[in-house]
């Protein structure tokens, strides 16, 4: 399966190219693709299922999150994170309901996972206020895939601080091995910095 917001005209291609990949390891594993589009589009690409080469064809599945009844995403627990992307008029509504079905979850980590998946993919159509004020983001710190999803955040903050410094050091004159051992930088970056310096007008 691949999760798509939007349709680009390299997917059908891509999907032979994976088919292929696999094929090369695994010549007797049987697949079927589908392509998951998350958002509304009026782009015709997400009816195109098929990628045609010469004498060379491969079929694929597309699925339309936004044509699909809300109530089927209701019924499994595995398919809540994606009610709010149906066919809904009120995907707040539904991410309450999402939420009350998430309550009821015994398992403490398989509610926090729903919840932060949940979270994450009522941000496509729900202002964050919204969605953070529907889940209980208590329950969504105890999920390894919010965890995963903070730490990568501040993972870039602390890079982008890393590299604004380093560019205010090379302005000054600071030799390039200085910088790299005060910011923890490689050497290899600060002269691609420097050499971004030297290029822009």
């Amino acid at each position: 399966m691949e999760f798509k917001t939007r349709p680009k005209r390299d997917i059908p291609f891509g999907m032979l190219d994976y088919r292929v990949r696999v094929y090369r390891r695994y010549p007797d594993k049987r697949m079927r693709q589908v392509v998951v589009y998350l958002q509304p589009t009026g782009s015709d690409r997400v009816r195109q299922t098929t990628f045609s080469l010469e004498r060379t064809r491969h079929e694929f599945d597309a699925v339309c999150l936004w044509e699909q009844p809300t109530t089927f995403f209701l019924q499994y627990p595995g398919l809540l994170p994606f009610a709010t992307l149906s066919q809904t008029t009120d995907p707040e509504v539904t991410l309450r309901s999402v939420a009350q079905t998430i309550n009821q979850i015994s398992d403490p980590i398989t509610q926090a996972n729903l919840t932060a998946a949940s979270a994450i993919l009522a941000g496509i159509r729900l202002e964050d206020e919204v969605v953070y004020h529907v889940l209980r983001k208590d329950i969504m710190q105890e999920s390894t895939v919010y965890r995963s999803i903070q730490e990568e955040a501040e993972a870039r903050a602390k890079a982008s601080m890393q590299r604004e410094i380093a560019v205010n050091l090379l302005r000054q004159g600071v030799t390039i091995n200085i910088i790299a051992s005060a910011t923890g930088l490689w050497i290899e970056e600060v002269q691609q910095l420097q050499q971004q310096i030297t290029e822009s007008p």
